[in-house]
């Protein structure tokens, strides 16, 4: 049976529902769940070389690529070392999802533009304490990404022969 009062959604919002879900911390979420995001994606355009943010910035955005490339970097001894390469249909700052973070990277736009949905913190935190189950699901993508991110480091650390102080890596904060 079909229910009358069921939320229906535009093309144009399932579409948005379709590109969202290729994100990892939005992956579980359903239309209904993930119409919660819609009133707070900006969609912010940005040119060649214009930075995103700067590491040891406060985390105030999590970022969706619509079009363009954007270079994650970590800067040592004045210069900066790429990280990886964001492209459409990725996201980063993903530490944005947790409260009172920093930024541990720097993000530039390396495409001539790139179009970007940015998150605000606030309304990220806003929609987790309004939303519990939403944020399960996201804490429970955001930890699955987390651990890749250390499988990758390990397999690095693997692949330089030790080249630097693994033990550093659990230092308590």
């Amino acid at each position: 049976m079909i229910n009358p009062f069921k939320k229906l959604y535009t093309d144009k919002e399932l579409v948005l529902f379709r590109f969202l879900r290729k994100i990892k911390v939005f992956e579980r979420l359903n239309n209904k769940e993930l119409s919660v995001f819609m009133p707070y994606l900006y969609l912010r355009h940005y040119n060649s070389e214009e930075v995103v943010f700067f590491r040891n910035d406060p985390a105030n955005a999590f970022y969706i690529v619509k079009s363009g490339r954007v270079a994650l970097t970590v800067d040592v001894n004045e210069t900066f070392e790429s990280l990886t390469e964001i492209t459409a249909n990725k996201a980063f700052g993903d530490n944005a999802l947790l409260e009172n973070a920093q930024r541990i990277y720097t993000a530039i736009i390396k495409s001539e533009s790139a179009d970007i949905y940015v998150v605000p913190h606030v309304n990220l935190m806003e929609i987790f304490q309004d939303h519990i189950e939403i944020k399960a699901k996201v804490m429970t993508s955001l930890s699955e990404l987390y651990n890749s991110y250390t499988q990758n480091l390990f397999r690095a650390y693997q692949a330089s022969f030790g080249f630097f102080d693994l033990s550093q890596t659990y230092k308590n904060p």
